[in-house]
């Protein structure tokens, strides 16, 4: 089954974004954060590989011990364009945070797409924070 039919025939280019904090700055934290954030994102959103254009990873300037698009690899996205980066150092940001942006090719409505904020995250986006860590 495609993760495509849920409204009808037209395919658009849509992003689903997600953010969750990190519990240390060690490679084992920053990718468990990132399978558990991609894990939800894909999840909620029936979201196929094949469909997936590419992905922005963001972190905050305190996570420095892994790019977390090694996540993505790791759960087989070979073929999908992968961009890490740092975000601004705002004094009054979320520290150890996370945030993944998933462009990818839907028929679904900007309304149904779930995006999804986990843990201290929850915090920047209260009105899409249906989703709890496990």
């Amino acid at each position: 089954m495609n993760g495509n039919q849920t409204t009808g025939n037209t395919i658009h280019c849509r992003g689903v974004r997600g953010a969750v904090t990190v519990e240390a700055n060690t490679a084992d934290a920053i990718l468990a954060a990132a399978h558990e954030l991609l894990n939800a994102l894909v999840d909620a959103n029936d979201i196929q590989p094949d469909d997936v254009g590419s992905v922005i990873f963001s972190t905050t300037r305190d996570l420095t011990a892994e790019y977390p698009a090694v996540a993505a690899r790791q759960i087989g996205w070979h073929d999908v364009a992968l961009l890490c980066t740092h975000e601004m150092a705002v004094p009054h940001g979320l520290a150890m945070c996370l945030r993944i942006l998933i462009m990818w090719n839907t028929a679904r409505t900007p309304q149904e797409i779930q995006h999804v904020y986990l843990r201290e995250a929850q915090s920047l986006r209260p009105d899409r924070s249906t989703h709890t860590a496990l």
